[in-house]
């Protein structure tokens, strides 16, 4: 009998020691971290009622080479109604991305559409905003004011040559709170 014992002994301690070597193996850990708050700022322009920027006819002798683009138009997205505990936000523009320019979004694929170009995001300093990449923090201030969050838009030149046409495109956005 102690040799069948010592046996399973060995066997459940080798057992453990290979569970112990394997379980350290390519672990990790991840930490989550918010906050629930008690309400959001009011979107001005939410998804039933989006904010249109007219970006203007603009002659595709504008562009002079790839990165150059068209006269900046600007727009703000506005925000009401914030409680006094959010004091600043960022914004994440998705939408499509240009396939020669993932920073820029994508004209809306269609008969005769322009091609060569893309739209350009940018923030209040004139600084790009990648898709899919929260924008510099905006301050807010709380109550009934209403808060604009200066951005721009510009076409941008992707490709060597700019063919004529409608220039659409469209982005979602996502209020982050900080």
């Amino acid at each position: 009998m102690n040799k069948v014992a010592l046996g399973l002994f060995i066997a459940a301690a080798l057992g453990c020691s290979a569970s112990v070597f394997a379980a350290s193996n390519g672990e990790g850990q991840i930490n989550f971290s918010g906050e629930i708050i008690d309400s959001a700022c009011q979107v001005v322009n939410g998804l039933g009622d989006p904010l249109n920027v007219e970006m203007g006819k603009v002659s595709k002798t504008v562009f002079t080479g790839i990165g150059s683009t068209s006269t900046l138009t600007k727009f703000d997205i506005e925000l009401k109604n914030c409680p006094e505990t959010v004091t600043a936000a960022s914004i994440n523009f998705g939408g499509t991305p240009d396939s020669d320019n993932n920073s820029a979004l994508a004209i809306t694929p269609a008969t005769g559409a322009a091609t060569g170009v893309a739209i350009k995001l940018v923030d209040s300093a004139d600084q790009p905003v990648s898709l899919f990449t929260p924008t510099k923090e905006y301050p807010l201030a709380s109550g009934t004011a209403v808060n604009e969050l200066a951005f721009g838009a510009q076409y941008i030149q992707t490709k060597a040559a700019v063919s004529a046409g409608p220039a659409n495109a469209v982005s979602t956005f996502t209020v982050i709170y900080n």
